[in-house]
């Protein structure tokens, strides 16, 4: 069990602080039951932090504030990466990501193309939904954002002011990221993207 842990802990000091790490990244330390023995005595000494069921990290550190822990935003591209799945905030979480709201939800779902799953981080449930993989095609980081803001609020209830600040923001996307995803989005809501188009940056 110590040589397992002082394997696991090896690794993990080997990667910059705040590096997000999963149990089956140490499958090759030992089984299963030992790998999750090993992790969990790792979190009594205080050497790791488990943010997750399963998803571990030796948060970095601040002079002030002390320990900084992985964002939401962080761990959930963690777990697209491990899946190889693609990942897109809808619902609320995307009105927050945009700016419409400064309150994060406390039921978060992402769209994705991988596994259906729900985790606990804190006091947060993050939904991963699963979904055809056209409706997680979009490219651009933000543009991706807006059509699915856009969804959520809807054709009926959307306003001037609504669409404003979605244009404001579409202009700090990719031009041709937005190009691509304007493509992908209903009628409705490519026709409010292509003004976000001509002031994109390139």
């Amino acid at each position: 069990m110590q040589n397992t842990e002082n394997k696991i802990i090896a690794k993990i000091k080997k990667a910059r602080r705040g590096s997000l790490f999963f149990a089956n990244d140490f499958i090759a330390f030992g089984s299963v039951k030992t790998v999750s023995k090993a992790l969990e005595r790792l979190v009594k000494s205080g050497e790791i932090t488990r943010v997750a069921a399963g998803i571990f990290v030796r948060p970095q550190k601040d002079d002030i504030i002390g320990e900084v822990m992985p964002d939401i935003e962080d761990i959930v591209k963690a777990i697209a990466r491990r899946d190889k799945a693609r990942i897109v905030p809808t619902g609320d979480y995307a009105l927050n990501r945009l700016g419409f709201s400064t309150q994060v939800p406390m039921n978060i779902v992402y769209l994705t193309d991988g596994t259906a799953r729900k985790i606990k981080i804190d006091n947060y449930t993050i939904a991963f939904k699963k979904v055809a993989p056209k409706n997680v095609a979009a490219i651009g980081e933000i543009s991706r954002l807006a059509i699915q803001a856009l969804k959520t609020i809807g054709k009926e209830n959307v306003t001037e002011s609504k669409i404003k600040h979605i244009q404001t923001v579409l202009q700090n996307e990719k031009t041709a990221h937005l190009e691509y995803d304007i493509r992908l989005a209903p009628v409705w809501i490519r026709e409010i993207m292509k003004e976000g188009l001509k002031n994109s940056r390139k």
